[in-house]
């Protein structure tokens, strides 16, 4: 099925102008496969990848991560990485308010990176990183209210890909209000 023809099955049942909105989303998808090879962006998920963190571990900072909506020290450390500086370099680039939030997941579904807090830090069990990651391919989400970015957003996940071998994946979650 081509990618049109998976937007319009997503479609159905959408308003009219859905279709336009996911259309411009299309247009977007060349930008957001930039972003998923970004030299920096593959450097930050490759030194994540090497320390080597257990699941357990990485379960672990997820608990600490949901035991509280305010801000964290460890939750700042994720949003000042390197690799937060350049989703927010390419969340200029895509335009400002047409990008909710975006973030990048090593391996094992972890953050690396994210312009914005997420409502948790371990993505390993959802398909945004599932699908990019073990099926090496894009999905594209249906459009949903998203409490971390107090947004109507369609999320788009790609695989990361370091010499062709997936390594982890970016999920960026557009605006439909702001595209």
């Amino acid at each position: 099925m081509c990618c049109f023809g998976m937007i319009l099955t997503v479609l159905a049942g959408m308003p009219p102008d859905g279709i336009a909105q996911l259309e411009k989303v299309e247009r977007l998808m060349p930008a957001l496969q930039r972003m998923a090879v970004d030299p920096e962006l593959v450097q930050a998920v490759l030194a994540q990848n090497a320390r080597g963190a257990s699941l357990v571990s990485i379960r672990a900072d997820d608990d600490a991560w949901l035991a509280t909506p305010a801000m964290t020290p460890f939750k700042q450390r994720v949003l000042d990485a390197a690799c937060s500086r350049v989703l927010a370099r390419h969340r200029i680039s895509l335009g400002r308010d047409k990008v909710a939030e975006a973030f990048v997941m090593d391996r094992q579904g972890a953050l690396v990176g994210a312009t914005r807090r997420t409502s948790d830090y371990w993505q390993g069990d959802e398909d945004k990183f599932r699908v990019p990651f073990k099926q090496g391919r894009v999905l594209r989400e249906h459009p949903f209210f998203d409490e971390s970015s107090q947004a109507y957003v369609i999320q788009v996940s790609l695989p990361v890909r370091d010499r062709g071998r997936v390594i982890g994946a970016v999920t960026v979650g557009l605006s439909l209000l702001d595209l």
